[in-house]
């Protein structure tokens, strides 16, 4: 699934090539893809038709479409292998488009949803003061909002009786952190992924969000990770931080720090990669759990 690199790559296309344009009609070609549009398909596309795009927004991992004067927006679910694409209205369709929104401008491009997978899709959703969609409110602020708050993060992280991988993914105390740039940030930040939570200090906490950031902001630079076709930006090009990768996916080759091979290790029905010498395994604290 796209971590926050790839879903701001996105966001920042939209924002180029549709914010602002009016939708003269939407077209729904695969029900599953509105699934979470509880009236259905065709009350999906008429509730766009007419109206005007506001600037593409994003918390994390989500990203939506406000629908200007309405108080609503567009809620897109990427899932494992959604995208989002600008196309001339001249293009072939894509094989798994699922959902085409024209607009009422002169320009010769549409926006489309296209979902090998169909996992992911497109929903309506009302929008809180503040302007998500209602149904993320719960979603915490990511490490690239200027109104994070690191002081309120570390407490919380004292609080909460895990592991710090565990923690960064979970997405009410910090959100737009997955699996890959987790594994990358604390690498860097020499931490091991089962560290309990409840030990960290304050100047430990700021290292490893220092540490997250800047992982994120090297990734944005280069358009995101791609390890196949599925992850694109709006014009269908690939980013490449994968060739940047310290730790995830380098099972067996040797630490660009140290020089020890990197493990990998199950954990959550996924893989963390880590360096068995520069990332020591915590000693077991009586009374923590990972949870």
């Amino acid at each position: 699934m796209p971590e926050l690199p790839e879903v701001e790559v996105v966001r920042r296309g939209l924002e180029r090539w549709v914010a602002h344009r009016t939708v003269a009609d939407a077209e729904v070609l695969h029900p599953r893809a509105v699934r979470r549009h509880l009236a259905g398909a065709d009350d999906f596309a008429h509730r766009l038709k007419g109206h005007r795009i506001g600037t593409p927004s994003r918390r994390g991992k989500y990203l939506w479409l406000p629908l200007e004067d309405t108080g609503q927006a567009i809620l897109a679910h990427l899932g494992m292998s959604g995208q989002l694409l600008v196309q001339p209205h001249s293009a072939p369709d894509e094989k798994h488009l699922r959902i085409r929104i024209r607009f009422t401008d002169a320009r010769d491009t549409e926006l489309r949803f296209v979902d090998q997978r169909t996992f992911g899709g497109l929903s309506l959703h009302d929008t809180t003061p503040e302007g998500l969609p209602d149904i993320i409110a719960h979603i915490a602020r990511d490490p690239l909002d200027p109104l994070f708050d690191e002081e309120a993060f570390h407490q919380a992280l004292r609080r909460k009786r895990t592991t710090i991988k565990r923690a960064l993914l979970d997405q009410s105390l910090i959100s737009g952190v997955g699996n890959i740039y987790a594994d990358e940030a604390l690498w860097r930040a020499r931490i091991h992924y089962d560290r309990p939570t409840t030990g960290f200090t304050r100047p430990r906490t700021l290292l490893l969000l220092g540490h997250v950031r800047d992982v994120m902001n090297a990734a944005l630079s280069v358009g995101g990770t791609s390890f196949d076709s599925l992850y694109v930006n709006v014009n269908g090009e690939s980013g490449y931080f994968d060739r940047s990768l310290d730790a995830y996916g380098r099972e067996n080759l040797p630490c660009r720090r140290c020089g020890t091979p990197i493990r990998r290790r199950p954990w959550m029905n996924r893989s963390s990669y880590y360096c068995p010498k520069c990332q020591r395994p915590p000693r077991l604290v009586r009374g923590v759990t990972a949870r």
